[in-house]
């Protein structure tokens, strides 16, 4: 088994949790200005992708969902952005000390740190400022590149950022958006991170247990995966 010489993360659910202090998904969009919540979780899925890779910012996302569902208006776009804000000031202010300690540890140990992660325009704004963007020596991030996992050419480019060969990588994430699979077909060694499965509630569980896969229940525990891999 190759030497493990780099840890690419996925972001939410695997370094910090949307499950942190002032939640705020479709249901609560669609109770703020008055939608359906169905219809609003489906004219919203269903641009996900154009939010993802830099089509539309997500102030631009809103504005068209609800002029599909009648409900729009300039405040109504500045009502859910601003709130969307406030959830993940949450999030990123939250940032557990176990995730900033890894990502330390690794640096030590002269271990390349990548970022692989599907974002929307305000997330991707919050990341950039995010203290944790120190350490890493390559970040893709979907809005940026336009492209989202599990595309596998962002898999491809993470292991020439980095300077290693895929096989030497070690992909760490929730498991949402197959980026498991992707990193298992791109040659990385995937694990499904499990620290923050509890917090999620239906519909907005980003992937189950794969039992297909290696589990760590701890951030920590990363590093102890990867001494058992030598």
């Amino acid at each position: 088994m190759a030497e493990i010489k780099a840890v690419v993360f996925d972001m939410f659910e695997t370094l910090i949790t949307l499950f942190e202090g002032r939640t705020y998904f479709g249901e609560n969009i669609a109770e703020d200005v008055g939608a359906d919540p169905a219809l609003f979780r489906k004219e919203w899925h269903a641009i996900e992708n154009d939010r993802s890779i830099g089509k539309y910012t997500i102030e631009e996302g809103l504005e068209l969902a609800f002029k599909k569902l009648g409900v729009y208006s300039a405040e109504n776009v500045k009502l859910a952005a601003d709130k969307r804000k406030e959830n993940l000031e949450d999030s990123f202010s939250g940032i557990p000390d176990e995730s900033i300690a890894l990502l330390q540890e690794l640096k030590k140990r002269n271990i390349k740190v990548g970022l692989i992660t599907n974002m929307f325009s305000d997330e991707r704004d919050f990341v950039r400022r995010s203290e944790m963007m120190q350490y890493f020596d390559a970040a893709l991030i979907s809005y940026e590149q336009g492209i989202c996992k599990p595309d596998l050419s962002l898999f491809e480019k993470m292991s020439q950022l980095l300077g290693v060969r895929p096989q030497e990588c070690l992909y760490v994430g929730d498991g949402g958006s197959k980026e498991l699979y992707a990193a298992r077909e791109a040659g990385m060694h995937p694990i499904q991170c499990t620290w923050f499965h509890d917090r999620a509630f239906e519909p907005h569980i980003p992937c189950p247990i794969l039992d297909e896969f290696e589990h760590v229940n701890h951030q920590l525990d990363v590093l102890d995966y990867i001494k058992d891999m030598a």
